[in-house]
């Protein structure tokens, strides 16, 4: 598990291209069997990835947590972003996950194990002070909220997967969002939430093409390029906003005070520098 400190509001100013990368980026989450852990400063979150490959991958606390098990202090969320279906097994219990399939798993889960040839599970997991049941939650069955237009160039469909109706969670709330062919503006108008952080990853983006993500504060912005199965952390005074080369997706999840979609500050485009 690796360990990430994010640069304060007062230094991100002064990063260079590198500075920024090296400061909001998480670049190689994922890896044919392996589980890559990040731990950040944001909320306490951990970010990572669990790609089984032949074997099977068991999922650990490690000497960072200082706990028995993962789960003993936390909730976690899962993904499913591969083609190739998988088995993520919690105390015994197996949930087959096909593509963009995801689990909830609750606080006080002790043994959880990854399985499947081909499977990448995308990871995100909070603090919890409250143990709600794990859940599985099928593609079909998440909430989806159509916004934007073509015109504007932001025609998309929200997923929601974890959040206040649907699977429950102390808090964290977890989904992604498809960008149809032709758009590539997500979250414009953007926003801040002073409430909660927020992890954004790009996938299906594809081959040769990239997605410049927009940070910082509204009047002090930035930028970073990102590629495939790259995420981006976003502390809670940052706008969170990207544009791509060509259409993509992404998996969002948020931590903090509240679990409210509404609760949020708008940023103008006019307002914008």
């Amino acid at each position: 598990m690796h360990l990430h400190d994010t640069p304060s509001r007062t230094e991100y100013p002064m990063l260079d291209t590198t500075g920024l990368r090296e400061g909001f980026l998480l670049e190689a989450l994922f890896a044919a069997g392996e589980i890559r852990l990040v731990y950040t400063d944001l909320d306490r979150a951990i970010v990572g990835a669990a790609c089984p490959a032949d074997g099977e991958l068991a999922l650990t606390a490690g000497d960072e947590l200082r706990a028995e098990y993962f789960c003993q202090r936390r909730e976690l969320g899962v993904i499913n972003l591969a083609p190739a279906t998988g088995t993520v097994t919690v105390d015994g219990t197996a949930h087959e996950l096909a593509t963009a399939d995801a689990l909830y798993i609750g606080r006080g889960s002790k043994e959880i194990r990854f399985s499947g040839n081909g499977a990448a599970f995308y990871l995100v997991s909070y603090p919890a002070h409250h143990e709600y049941p794990t859940t599985r939650i099928a593609a079909a069955e998440a909430k989806h909220v159509p916004l934007g237009s073509s015109a504007d160039a932001n025609e998309r469909v929200i997923h929601q997967y974890i959040h206040q109706g649907g699977a429950k969670s102390c808090q964290l709330v977890m989904g992604w969002t498809e960008l149809k062919t032709g758009s590539v503006w997500n979250t414009m108008p953007c926003h801040t939430h002073a409430r909660r952080s927020e992890i954004y990853l790009y996938f299906d983006v594809p081959a040769h093409h990239a997605v410049v993500h927009l940070l910082g504060e509204p009047q002090e912005t930035r930028a970073v390029w990102l590629r495939d199965r790259q995420a981006v952390l976003s502390p809670s005074w940052s706008i969170h906003s990207g544009c791509g080369t060509a259409s993509y997706k992404f998996v969002w999840a948020m931590g903090g005070e509240n679990q409210q979609f509404d609760d949020m500050d708008p940023a103008p485009i006019a307002t914008l520098l």
